[in-house]
């Protein structure tokens, strides 16, 4: 008689469960869980931790295991990778109850934010209530039943908490549906009880079957596409914005040939960039509050303009003000209808590559004027002079080098498939004007949460997925101070990581736009306090991250020189370990000239003259700033 149930801890079942779940789009399969990122503790040690224990010892389940250092590292990880390949697979991770699994949280709503998958398995206190309360159990007044991993509901796109052995079953194939939902996709929680994790039931021999999860092409309405074309078709002035969907969908070789043949431009977000190669003749830069000239000059005059897989963030309008031509049109092209309907516009609900093709047939005896191809290369040309003169190496910026002659060195240096990740500070803003990525997974800059913290752990994750490319982490120091944890990681793993650790003694980006909005870099600077002003404006403090880089076992190479920083960059590229590249730049820039506006409100009343002024500054661009409607 065929056995038709196996007996198994609840963790047990889990782990072979996720072993065997696989991904499909395009007749490609892969594992949508590779392997779970951990940080054992009271909670998980005895359930999860035992299970992948048994998993690797008798080989009844192929879930390799990988320690972190940081639990919040960890989810960022798993991120990337999910990034790199395309959200059809990610890593599942688990952690101790109470603070191990709150840790969590940030990186949650990073992944949900980003719209990436992550399937987090947070421990939590005893469905039995057996002994109540336990070490790090949270006694809500409100309900017995809460505790603190219900915080992970504002920032998951589903959550269970199961409770009994068998409610396993309908959560964990509810949290693979979602995983694998390009509109629902995100963090993926699974609370797990610690005793419900050891306790033991008889399982269903088919629950553990090998699943296929198709990932489907949404085809577009060919009424929606038509009504599309019409729009393009009467436009004078149109503009292609391509976003992390484009890439996502694999539309890049379809992109590019409509551009071609029609001639718009093609603008991008920091999640598009790479979508067309910065080189391309329709190619126009990064767009929105830290967008390129080129990008946002075409912005404001256009006519109509063509969103692809963009969810139109607040940098990407520059805050509503962009888009500034008073009849403005929009056509969105998405997978989800959320994004698709943004800013009053005619929806194109699809997959990008279907409907980018589906465009391209319907405007195939159709082109922009050849006056705005003109005006497009000119726009261009006049970027690339922008661009050159900032990476500039002989521009006398002072007795340190700039941040972006130093991201002209990296440039130059790196192969069109090295990975540069970024998230936080003021480098999002210089890599969205002047970094030229030919290749749509050379540039990782997550920035719809904008994370410090997010750069070393992301390395670790990146290099993973992507182990032919060369993977770059570029980090200032104050995010480098938030989260290094995972070098740690990257040298265990025997993982080769390029980290570039940008040093200028404070928060460059918030220092600067304090000092735009009045507020006059207060609170923005490592410094010691200063005895009579008991402000912090005393002396540099004397960190050396260096030499905390190097006690966590990478290698350290030093510059204090473009061409001593290009010297070191080609070195580490060379070297088979992970090499940090510590270089200090000028904190006061410069940057790259601004093209758009960013709406941070400043403070309506105040007895500081530079706060006054800058609200002056401020209510003026509040002039521009619109619904578009």
């Amino acid at each position: 008689m065929t056995e038709t149930t196996v007996r198994l801890t609840t963790a047990q079942a889990l782990v072979r469960f996720l072993a065997n779940q696989y991904s499909e789009r395009d007749g490609q399969e892969q594992r949508l869980i590779p392997g779970v990122w951990g940080i054992f503790g009271h909670g998980n040690v005895a359930g999860i931790g035992q299970a992948l224990l048994q998993a690797a010892v008798t080989g009844e389940a192929d879930l390799p295991y990988y320690l972190a250092r940081n639990e919040q590292g960890m989810v960022h990880a798993s991120v990337a990778y999910a990034k790199m390949r395309d959200r059809l697979a990610t890593f599942a991770c688990t952690a101790s109850t109470g603070p191990g699994s709150t840790n969590m949280i940030t990186g949650a709503a990073l992944a949900t934010t980003n719209r990436l998958p992550v399937l987090l398995l947070p421990s939590d206190m005893f469905a039995t209530r057996a002994a109540d309360p336990v070490l790090q159990q949270l006694e809500d007044t409100r309900g017995g039943d809460v505790t603190v991993n219900d915080a992970f509901r504002a920032v998951s796109k589903y959550f269970d908490r199961v409770s009994r052995p068998e409610q396993l079953i309908p959560a964990a194939l509810a949290a693979m549906r979602v995983l694998t939902d390009p509109v629902e996709t995100g963090a993926v929680t699974i609370a797990l009880p610690q005793d419900v994790q050891a306790e033991a039931y008889d399982w269903p021999v088919s629950f553990f079957r090998r699943r296929v999860w198709h990932i489907g092409r949404p085809v577009p309405e060919p009424a929606a596409v038509e009504r599309a074309a019409r729009l393009l078709r009467g436009a004078r002035r149109p503009l292609i914005v391509a976003g992390g969907g484009t890439v996502y969908s694999g539309a890049e070789t379809q992109l590019r040939a409509f551009a071609e043949a029609t001639g718009i431009p093609v603008a991008d977000t920091h999640a598009g960039k790479g979508a067309v190669p910065w080189d391309h003749p329709c190619a126009v830069g990064g767009i929105g509050s830290t967008g390129s000239y080129a990008a946002n000059e075409l912005a404001r005059e256009a006519d109509v303009v063509l969103g692809i897989g963009t969810r139109y963030s607040d940098f990407t309008t520059a805050s509503h003000t962009i888009f500034a031509n008073p009849d403005v049109t929009f056509v969105n092209l998405n997978v989800a209808r959320l994004d698709a309907v943004k800013h009053s516009a005619e929806p194109l609900v699809a997959d990008a590559r279907l409907g980018v093709e589906a465009l391209a047939g319907a405007l195939a005896d159709w082109e922009v004027d050849r006056s705005y191809r003109a005006r497009t290369h000119e726009l261009i040309a006049r970027t690339r002079e922008i661009e050159d003169e900032c990476f500039d190496p002989d521009r006398n910026t002072g007795d340190l080098p700039a941040q972006t002659q130093i991201l002209g060195a990296l440039n130059d240096v790196l192969d069109d498939r090295a990975v540069v990740i970024n998230a936080a500070g003021s480098m999002p803003g210089d890599l969205q004007q002047l970094w030229r990525a030919r290749d749509p997974k050379a540039y990782h800059v997550e920035y719809a949460y904008s994370c410090m913290g997010y750069e070393v752990a992301a390395g670790v994750g990146a290099k993973m997925a992507a182990p032919s490319r060369e993977v770059v982490v570029l980090v200032g120091d104050g995010s480098y101070l938030m989260m290094a944890q995972e070098i740690v990681t990257m040298v265990a793993e025997g993982l080769k990581v390029i980290i570039v650790l940008v040093q200028n003694h404070g928060f460059a980006s918030i220092g600067s736009l304090s000092e735009a909005l009045g507020s006059q870099r207060f609170g923005t600077k490592y410094r010691f306090r200063d005895g009579d002003s008991g402000l912090l404006d005393g002396d540099v403090l004397p960190v050396d991250l260096a030499a905390n880089a190097s006690s966590l076992g990478a290698d350290v190479l030093h510059a204090s020189s473009v061409e001593e920083f290009r010297t070191a960059i080609e070195k580490a590229t060379a070297a088979d370990r992970t090499t940090v590249v510590h270089v200090e730049t000028d904190l006061y820039g410069p940057n790259p000239p601004g093209h758009g506006w960013w709406d941070v409100p400043v403070s309506q009343t105040s007895s500081l003259d530079s706060t006054q002024a800058a609200y002056a500054t401020y209510a003026a661009h509040k002039q521009a700033q619109r619904h578009y409607l």
